[in-house]
């Protein structure tokens, strides 16, 4: 087995992990599966060949775990600069900015937002993995932002309906922070 099928074997392996990390309404739980399956990716990318986005991902696995214990600005900050720096630094290619850019927006969804709008900013960014994804072959990445960006339009439009209902979807997440 060579190292590009043994990457896409990692690739699906991280699909297969995050296929449902949309479906939570619990915080918490979001958050830790979303971190496994940033892990999981990281190392699927690096053994692409894209270390920018290889990079990202391991920050995100990283900043997601670190996100539930503080939402403080300096740390969100801290992992923007590192994202930026290390990103940027290794990017040989302009579609190399598609993967950076989205890590920074949803590291500031995960330190600023909650809910509902944190959903609509990861979807945005979800949308930067998707093309980032498809222009380096990905197949596993493709599938799994693809699935991200549809499994969350989905459910921002369900909650959403629920909101309007007077029903608040994350009700669970809010008795556990506030």
């Amino acid at each position: 087995m060579n190292i590009y099928w043994l990457a896409q074997g990692i690739g699906v392996l991280a699909f297969v992990v995050g296929i449902t990390t949309f479906f939570n309404r619990d915080e918490r739980r979001f958050k830790l599966q979303l971190s496994l399956y940033s892990a999981i990716i990281g190392v699927h990318f690096f053994l692409m060949g894209s270390a920018p986005a290889g990079a990202s991902a391991m920050l995100n696995s990283v900043r997601t775990v670190i996100s539930m214990r503080t939402r403080s600005l300096w740390v969100m900050a801290l992992f923007i600069v590192l994202t930026l720096g290390i990103g940027l630094g290794k990017m040989d290619n302009a579609m190399q900015l598609l993967p950076v850019a989205g890590t920074v927006a949803s590291t500031w969804a995960l330190f600023r937002c909650r809910g509902l709008t944190t959903r609509c900013v990861m979807w945005c960014a979800t949308a930067c993995w998707v093309v980032h994804n498809f222009w380096l072959g990905s197949i596993g990445g493709t599938l799994i932002e693809g699935s991200f960006l549809l499994i969350n339009a989905v459910n921002i439009l369900r909650f959403r309906r629920m909101q309007k209902r007077g029903i608040d979807p994350f009700r669970m997440e809010k008795a556990r922070s506030g």
